[in-house]
């Protein structure tokens, strides 16, 4: 281990992200976070984990990078204790940890026995918590998840809106603050939502590669997956792509991919987990109990085209948003024929019922079902008039956090 060779990537990781002026929201959560615990964040790839973890070597003073995603031979605990004992370094932050073997180990062994602060990425959703070690006490985790559109809208615009609840968004109609973003939401979800597209002009391509990395190194990382695996791993995700959203769980993915449904089930936790699908409970009364399957955006458009999957996407911003804003969502289904709006969620203040859509939703989608809240998202529609009073701008939602 060249401790040397690793304080020259430490100080290069610094310099390089001095270029990077804003930061995002969830920074300051961070850098405030206090308390004897280590700190994770967890994200998929190019959402600024590292940019987020540099930008705090920058700041914290006696702070130290490291990132475990490189071709060094790096024994962290000895690491650890030299920079502790030799360098008086109060703060490790460490990148991509996942790809050290035996971390969850590691981490109890510098928790337990060295004085220190760690915080520490990754590109899976790590199950710290289901590993045979009890991390409940000793780690804090975080999701970060690419821009808000709020978010986005600060970074492309450097303007900061106050974020919404659905309190508001339900007694509010003068959004005039609001609606002079919409211009923006096309470019947004085409792939604006991520950070690198502030310098990548072609982010698709980007993203390309970016899932091609998380099925053929990520999950094999967290999993002891085959070669074949991976293969089945790449169809399942090609066939969700590629298809329409209603109907698509597990029994569906399983009969067309050629997978068993508990394979089905397996991978698509692991994708879960690595924050390319996103799986959304049922809630209603006799109803199948497998979860519909949408995409995290935009992956969809790695496999059709913006006009041919636009409905698609339309779901996948409102759960990605919902999700953003920490709240619960299930999506409600009955017996076949009826119709039902999308999803349902308990804000904590009363019950809400969701329809996605554009401009043909209506209200008749609602009928048979009670909540204190009704809202249609819709795309391209009037806000909140007359026999729609129950529709708003679409992208309203990507103000909920």
């Amino acid at each position: 281990m060249n401790v040397s060779k690793l304080f020259e990537l430490n100080e290069l990781a610094k310099e390089g992200v001095k270029k990077y002026e804003k930061k995002r929201f969830l920074y300051e959560t961070v850098k405030n976070d206090r308390g004897k615990h280590f700190t994770g964040i967890v994200g998929s790839r190019g959402v600024g984990k590292t940019v987020i973890l540099r930008q705090l070597s920058c700041e914290l003073e006696n702070s130290f990078y490291v990132s475990l995603d490189s071709d060094e031979d790096i024994d962290l605990f000895e690491l650890t204790k030299i920079l502790i004992e030799r360098y008086g370094i109060k703060t490790l932050l460490i990148d991509e940890i996942h790809f050290l073997s035996g971390y969850e180990g590691v981490l109890k062994r510098i928790f337990d026995f060295l004085d220190i602060k760690v915080v520490f990425t990754s590109s899976v959703s790590l199950s710290l918590f289901e590993s045979m070690y009890d991390f409940s006490r000793r780690i804090k985790l975080y999701t970060i998840f690419p821009f808000s559109f709020r978010e986005y809208i600060y970074f492309i615009k450097g303007d900061v809106l106050p974020a919404l609840s659905f309190r508001k968004i339900l007694t509010n109609s003068n959004f005039s603050g609001y609606l002079k973003y919409e211009y923006l939401f096309e470019l947004y979800i085409k792939g604006g939502l991520y950070p690198f597209s502030l310098e990548e002009p072609d982010a698709l391509s980007v993203l390309s590669s970016i899932l091609n990395k998380v099925i053929n190194r990520d999950i094999p990382s967290l999993k002891n997956i085959r070669f074949d695996e991976v293969r089945k791993i790449e169809k399942v995700v090609r066939y969700v792509g590629k298809s329409e959203v209603d109907s698509m769980n597990y029994t569906n993915i399983s009969r067309n991919v050629g997978i068993t449904k508990y394979k089905a089930e397996q991978y698509i936790n692991l994708l879960k987990r690595a924050l390319v699908l996103n799986p959304v409970e049922p809630v209603g009364t006799n109803v199948l109990k497998e979860p519909k399957i949408l995409m995290y955006l935009p992956f969809r458009l790695l496999f059709k085209t913006y006009d041919e999957s636009i409905g698609a996407l339309r779901e996948d911003f409102v759960t990605e948003a919902l999700q953003m804003a920490g709240c619960a969502t299930y999506y409600l289904k009955s017996r076949r024929g009826e119709k039902t709006p999308d999803y349902f969620i308990d804000d904590g203040t009363g019950k809400i019922v969701i329809e996605v859509g554009g401009k043909g939703k209506g209200r008749e989608q609602f009928k048979g079902f009670k909540a204190k809240d009704k809202i249609i998202f819709s795309q391209g529609s009037e806000v909140n008039s007359g026999l729609n009073k129950n529709k708003y701008p679409l992208f309203l939602a990507g103000f909920l956090s």
